[in-house]
């Protein structure tokens, strides 16, 4: 077991006896699976179907005073709450920052958790990342035996974003951060904000901008932020990078343009290549079969 703690996540509490029904008609995930011992991933849109903050969502038991934690980002909480307590109008919903006295934990290898350490449940993106925990904010550090740049490197060998590292929230579609992959997303649910935009992108197949795994050429990766090109054209921006291995915003039709003309991508002036497909990705990479409008 390696322990870290995420220093850039911070908890939100929503309790009350409408908290199900009020966070099931904002958020993309389908909240009637998240029950204590099933978490959940979902995010807030915009109207317009951008992401304002993707969270994981854990379910409390009745003896833990019901209703749910969203593991959230950091920097994201403020803008969380004020947009939460907007659409609270008169639902029987309390809201409260937990972030001061809560601390979140993630498995840096991919091992359990003891149970011991707090609040602990499975990462609903993907069972390869494992566990994560929502502790007291008193004695923390003696559960932690791991750097978080460890837990970082291992998602992105595994392929998962990570907003405001990955992708920008307020200005990227669901489908773009692989929500849609992750289980972030119900396309069977009732209406959520944001949802026809989401449903059109789904039903046209018209998400052409991916975060895809890439590796660098010499095996050493740019800078977070820097921006992929080829040809002259460019084809996003470069996210969190590891062991020579990043996670890439691309567009992929651009991709498969440069590719078919021999063109190297480049980022931050560096070659790259795509690098293998995650098993949990379904949709078609350049110089697949089926890759097309669709990607």
């Amino acid at each position: 077991m390696s322990a870290t703690r995420l220093i850039d996540r911070g908890i939100i509490r929503v309790s009350g006896e409408e908290a199900r029904d009020f966070l099931q008609n904002l958020v993309t995930n389908d909240m009637e699976a998240v029950t204590p011992g099933h978490a959940g991933y979902g995010a807030l849109l915009t109207p317009q179907g951008k992401i304002i903050c993707d969270f994981l969502i854990v379910a409390l038991s009745e003896e833990d005073g019901g209703g749910f934690l969203l593991d959230t980002p950091l920097l994201q909480i403020p803008d969380l709450m004020k947009r939460l307590k907007l659409y609270k109008l008169r639902a029987k919903v309390a809201l409260e920052d937990l972030t001061e006295r809560s601390a979140v934990l993630a498995s840096a290898d991919g091992a359990p958790l003891p149970a011991e350490a707090g609040l602990v449940y499975d990462d609903p993106r993907l069972p390869a990342l494992g566990q994560r925990a929502v502790v007291d904010v008193a004695g923390v550090e003696s559960l932690i035996d791991a750097g978080a740049e460890s837990y970082h490197a291992r998602r992105v060998g595994l392929g998962v974003p990570a907003g405001g590292r990955d992708f920008a929230y307020g200005d990227t579609f669901p489908h773009e951060a692989l929500l849609d992959q992750l289980g972030g997303v119900s396309f069977k649910k009732g209406c959520y904000i944001g949802q026809e935009v989401v449903s059109r992108m789904q039903h046209r197949g018209t998400a052409r901008t991916r975060v895809v795994p890439v590796l660098f050429d010499q095996g050493v990766a740019t800078e977070t932020g820097a921006q992929a090109v080829a040809g002259g054209k460019v084809l996003g921006a470069i996210g969190s990078t590891a062991d020579g291995k990043a996670l890439a915003m691309l567009r992929l039709d651009r991709l498969a343009d440069a590719l078919a003309a021999g063109e190297t991508p480049l980022g931050g002036g560096l070659a790259f290549h795509l690098a293998e497909k995650p098993g949990f990705i379904r949709f078609p990479f350049p110089g697949e079969p089926g890759f097309g409008a669709a990607a």
